[in-house]
């Protein structure tokens, strides 16, 4: 592959909690993957401006305060009003296994909670980007 997995990972909401996502980060880049992480306390506008600026292949949105069901709508919304709909989103966190189906349903890639191996995070989001194409 040419040019590296470009990756935000952003914490939305009033989450303050960041060590899982962190930890995330620094296994994609040891990985190779160019990775921005936009920090706590973030909306759901901001996450996508952000996404949309920096050309990612991939937005990742870590959640522990249970508004997944929430965030997530609004941040397909959003991509779609940005004709940004090939930008691969992937969710991660803390949220009920239940959760998941409905989140598959809204257009999110694939959802890693919080028991997902370092190892298997870099071979999904790989895997993602390999199944997409070029954009």
């Amino acid at each position: 592959m040419g040019q590296p997995i470009r990756v935000l990972l952003a914490k939305v909401g009033l989450d303050g909690h960041d060590r899982g996502v962190k930890v995330v980060a620094r296994t994609l880049r040891d990985a190779g993957m160019d990775v921005v992480y936009t920090g706590l306390h973030r909306t759901p506008e901001e996450v996508v401006r952000a996404a949309v600026q920096e050309d990612v292949d991939i937005l990742g949105v870590s959640l522990l305060s249970g508004v997944q069901l929430t965030v997530f709508p609004k941040i397909m919304r959003l991509l779609a009003e940005q004709q940004a709909e090939d930008m691969i989103v992937v969710a991660g966190g803390v949220m009920p296994d239940e959760d998941v189906e409905a989140l598959k349903a809204l257009g999110v890639a694939e959802v890693m909670l919080q028991d997902t191996p370092p190892a298997a995070i870099v071979e999904r989001l790989t895997h993602l980007v390999e199944a997409r194409g070029a954009r």
